[in-house]
């Protein structure tokens, strides 16, 4: 499939695999809890071993089996969590069992800067696994599952990199933050933002009109859209900053035209840890 698609423009494969690709989580999102943990482990699983990927070509020497065993197992545990299949306490179990990265690093050969590894294999598990893992306390807001929180977030989010690529390409001239990435501009920035809006606002009724309540009032996906523009955006230059220091475009070509699965959901490893605080504590 990867291959097929490279005979065409970047826009094309951009368009292709965005409408596959999205098609196909927002299927397993709507269908069941099961199916939106199955798509979700999925794309955790991949992010993380890009991510210790990366860092490798930086000529670091993270512990990228271990890193994503134990992201995984912190994305699992909090969906069984939040799914009341197992109890809270088992989150204690992530503690002693990422301890054991300093023990690994023990009977390693030696390396120079054993700890900067070490560093960057609890980078992989923070940046990566724990936002997928916040999401599943979203999704499950007042103990059952709502996949209208995670369907929303992600159409806003795909609005605002949707706007944000096209009125940059036609439009952009003031550069947003050019030190980092010198493509983004302030054009595609509002672009994006004014789209993902429109998307927030017409979230409610979508599901008034196919005969579901909300789980959300439109002041609560106004907030959650502002929420998902700034941190997208962030979110987008952290990881180009990240790339940036590693001297690449992207961080993998999983995703004709989008490059890999970090370049695709950046900005919701930001956005993510706001929207839950939001959604539990207001």
């Amino acid at each position: 499939m990867t291959s097929s698609l490279k005979k065409y423009s970047n826009l094309t494969q951009r368009i292709i695999t965005g409408l596959l690709g999205s098609a196909g989580i927002i299927a397993a999102i709507c269908y069941s809890p099961w199916t939106y943990f199955a798509v979700f482990f999925f794309i955790c699983t991949l992010a993380l071993w890009e991510f210790y990927k990366l860092a490798g070509l930086d000529g670091l020497a993270p512990q990228k089996v271990f890193g994503t065993f134990c992201g995984i197992l912190v994305f699992v545990l909090s969906f069984l969590i939040e799914m009341q299949l197992v109890s809270y306490r088992y989150y204690f179990l992530i503690f002693p069992l990422i301890s054991f990265v300093y023990m690994i690093k023990l009977y390693k050969k030696f390396e120079r800067k054993p700890f900067t590894n070490i560093a960057f294999t609890f980078l992989g598990i923070f940046y990566v696994a724990v936002p997928f893992a916040l999401l599943n306390i979203a999704a499950f807001e007042n103990g059952h599952y709502h996949y209208q929180i995670i369907f929303g977030c992600l159409f806003i989010l795909w609005a605002s990199d949707t706007g944000a690529y096209f009125a940059g390409t036609f439009f952009g001239k003031r550069k947003l933050f050019e030190r980092i990435s010198p493509k983004k501009s302030w054009e595609g920035f509002f672009g994006g933002a004014a789209l993902a809006m429109a998307f927030a606002v017409g979230l409610p009724f979508f599901f008034e009109s196919i005969g579901q309540q909300s789980t959300l009032s439109l002041i609560d996906w106004i907030i959650v859209g502002l929420i998902i523009i700034v941190g997208g955006t962030f979110g987008d230059l952290v990881e180009s900053l990240l790339k940036r220091s590693i001297e690449i475009k992207d961080s993998g070509d999983s995703l004709p035209g989008h490059g890999g699965f970090l370049d695709r959901f950046d900005g919701l490893l930001i956005s993510a840890p706001f929207i839950v605080a939001y959604i539990e504590i207001f």
